[in-house]
């Protein structure tokens, strides 16, 4: 170890005083000591005050004001927009797909809609009829009531329908028939029938009225789809058609003599697509189609007012002139009504049309109303609400293993989506005006009961899909079934049919096979 360098000398300084010479020495050691390469401990000091001189001046510069990173996100491209909006679509999509095909989606799809249809019909007749209803009567609340009681006797028939056995729906088809054209021939006789707006179509029976018109649409239904049930799938025409056919011009003449031209087009259209989901070949459907409107224009034009009608809706697409203030008054003033809406409408209330300047708001033209109060959002909603049912209602029928179920479940769904179409077609000027209610939404009395009712009936046959009877016998019903009580369906069970033995006599194979049926007729157990 070298010796410091001696300093210039100062005043007071005896440099060779071994005192002095010893602090020098002990201050060289300690240099030498710092200086070592091989020191560990003067690392660690080093490094523990340089962090602690960095967390101080990051406490000290920590606010967001210093920071350059504070609130900073980085920017998103386009393609990560797209692929995260693509990806929340697949997952609502897989969620939407799994909650459809649980055991009981039909089910409850279908007491669904027919709730929210229920009440907003109920809701769009006092809108629609408050106006005409006071200056008629004092009371703008006199047609919402009689519509309300209407609803609420409908929704005792729906749960009427869910409580009835398939095999009493089959016992009863062939009596609802019989009565049903006993009251439409009863209609016709003068002092049984009443006549309204110019027609013969209503049987008063002491406080109520019967449209036997509506309630025909009920028996058809239950015994076509009971006489087609035992029919094979490519059976003879001859099965096919008798004695259903027959009966159904029989019922379709009488309800023309009403005159009731459009609920005769609903019979035919009924009876035609019952026969197609039974197996008729399409060649012979179609023909049946063209027969039914070839005799639907000829009465079309048997009538002033009919063939007033058809004249204005033609003339309106062939551009000649139109009777905007005769026949076709309704449906100008719908139009106008549906363009004053706009894309989200006046307002419900806020309709001008329904004071006075459409006849018929609160019935046949309630969609015009619809359109103008709530716009092409609450007129989309309503399409797509009718839409969704007939989805629902034709994915019911065929899910259902039961044929008799399937016929009624079909055309079920084809009555209620043909008149939606229908009516909604001639209000927005597409079809020219039959006078066909819009289901559920437009006011009446008949009507809303009986398609309640036919409600009813398509919310039972989804509870009776294979996989809907394999839930609920395990205890999986829903909240709705256990507060109704409603029945546990039971599994279809095909008819037993013997191979004919051709060297039998056919009453000998009957007497001496135990399995045979007591009759011949095939028979559905449920």
């Amino acid at each position: 170890m070298s010796r410091p360098t001696r300093p210039a000398a100062g005043p007071g300084i005896d440099y060779n005083n071994p005192a002095f010479l010893a602090a020098a020495a002990g201050e060289a050691d300690e240099r030498d000591t710092v200086d070592a390469p091989e020191s560990s401990e003067f690392d660690a000091q080093n490094d523990e005050s340089d962090g602690d001189a960095h967390a101080d001046f990051d406490d000290e510069y920590s606010d967001d004001e210093y920071s350059d990173d504070a609130g900073y996100e980085p920017r998103r491209g386009a393609g990560e927009f797209v692929r995260d909006g693509a990806s929340s679509v697949r997952t609502a999509v897989s969620n939407l797909l799994l909650a459809l095909d649980r055991p009981l989606a039909s089910f409850h799809l279908v007491v669904g809609l027919t709730f929210v249809l229920t009440v907003m019909g109920v809701i769009m007749v006092l809108s629609a009829s408050s106006v005409e209803d006071y200056t008629a009567n004092g009371t703008a609340y006199g047609l919402f009531v009689s519509q309300l009681t209407y609803a609420a006797l409908g929704v005792v028939a729906f749960l009427v329908a869910l409580h009835l056995r398939v095999t009493l729906l089959r016992r009863v088809s062939l009596a609802a028939i019989v009565v049903s054209v006993g009251l439409l021939i009863a209609v016709l006789v003068p002092g049984i029938g009443h006549a309204v707006g110019g027609g013969q179509r209503w049987i008063g029976l002491g406080p109520i009225t019967v449209q036997p018109s509506e309630v025909v649409k009920v028996a058809l239904i239950l015994w076509g789809a009971h006489l087609l049930a035992d029919r094979a799938v490519g059976a003879p025409m001859k099965q096919l058609v008798l004695p259903l056919v027959p009966v159904a011009v029989l019922v379709a003449g009488l309800i023309a003599l009403e005159p009731n031209l459009s609920t005769a087009i609903i019979i035919a259209i009924l009876v035609g697509t019952m026969l197609y989901y039974a197996g008729l070949s399409v060649r012979i459907f179609v023909a049946l189609i063209m027969a039914a409107l070839g005799a639907a224009v000829i009465l079309a034009f048997t009538e002033g007012y009919r063939s007033a009608r058809v004249r204005s809706f033609v003339g309106g697409w062939t551009g000649t002139a139109r009777d905007t203030l005769g026949a076709d008054y309704q449906p100008t003033q719908a139009k106008y009504s549906l363009a004053d809406g706009g894309f989200f409408g006046v307002g419900l209330g806020g309709s001008k049309a329904k004071w006075s300047y459409l006849p018929n708001a609160h019935n046949d033209f309630i969609f015009a109303i619809i359109g103008e109060e709530l716009g092409y959002v609450g007129a989309a909603l309503t399409i797509g609400m009718f839409a969704l049912l007939t989805w629902v209602g034709l994915r019911i029928a065929r899910r259902q293993a039961d044929p008799y179920l399937r016929l009624v479940a079909a055309t079920i769904t084809t009555l209620i989506a043909t008149q939606a179409i229908i009516n909604m077609g001639y209000v927005v000027g597409l079809l020219p005006v039959t006078g066909i209610q819009l289901p559920l939404l437009s006011a009446g009395g008949n009507s809303i009961i009986l398609v309640l009712f036919l409600f009813g009936l398509l919310a039972s046959a989804a509870r009776h899909e294979p996989e809907a009877i394999a839930a609920l016998s395990t205890g999986r019903d829903s909240r709705f079934g256990r507060w109704m009580r409603l029945p546990k369906p039971r599994p279809y069970v095909a008819p037993y049919r013997a191979t004919p033995d051709p060297r039998r006599a056919p009453d000998a194979r009957r007497a001496t096979d135990p399995r045979r049926p007591k009759s011949d007729r095939s028979h559905v157990v449920l």
